[in-house]
């Protein structure tokens, strides 16, 4: 095996990216503090070339050096929407017609291996603060909750990481929708 070069890999410049068909999910950040994880969730978003993103709260917003330095640029490919609270993105995303899905732990979650997503249906996941989650009153308007099982000794993966699993494991039943 020979790793492959960067001319090789044929990726999307930037311009023909926001023209393209994007997967229908939509990332919305409940008050994430960290900037290196707001700019690690672009990156992600754009590699599966998600629909967007809502940056919610105290959640910060491109342009910023700490996002760019994650990012990479995905904060000018990714389209985005700030909202001063995440009940007004939750309000907005359920009169489009999307599918809530909060990542949390919560009583009745669904562990995420056991949940399958229904090919031409709209999602929004809902990540939360680095310490406190999901906001309550979110999950309540939430259909339902996803929950990754973990067996060690922490309570939590950090915010990034868990968007990238929870990411992937929705969007790999529709990559047939991107590919030619």
């Amino acid at each position: 095996m020979q790793k492959l070069k960067i001319t090789e890999m044929q990726r999307l410049g930037t311009e023909e990216y926001i023209k393209s068909k994007k997967l229908p999910l939509t990332i919305v950040l409940d008050d994430v503090r960290s900037m290196n994880n707001v700019g690690s969730i672009f990156r992600t978003a754009d590699a599966f070339r998600l629909e967007g993103i809502c940056l919610c709260g105290i959640t910060a917003r491109p342009p910023h050096p700490d996002i760019h330095k994650t990012a990479l640029g995905a904060e000018e490919s990714v389209p985005w929407q700030y909202y001063p609270s995440t009940m007004a993105a939750v309000e907005d995303l359920l009169c489009q017609g999307y599918s809530l899905c909060a990542v949390e732990q919560a009583h009745g979650s669904i562990s995420l291996e056991t949940f399958h997503p229904e090919i031409g249906k709209r999602y929004a996941l809902i990540l939360g603060n680095e310490v406190k989650g999901v906001r309550q009153n979110v999950i309540n308007m939430c259909n339902c909750c996803l929950e990754i099982p973990q067996f060690g000794t922490k309570h939590s993966l950090n915010v990034s990481v868990t968007a990238g699993i929870v990411i992937w494991q929705m969007v790999a039943p529709m990559l047939s929708l991107l590919r030619p």
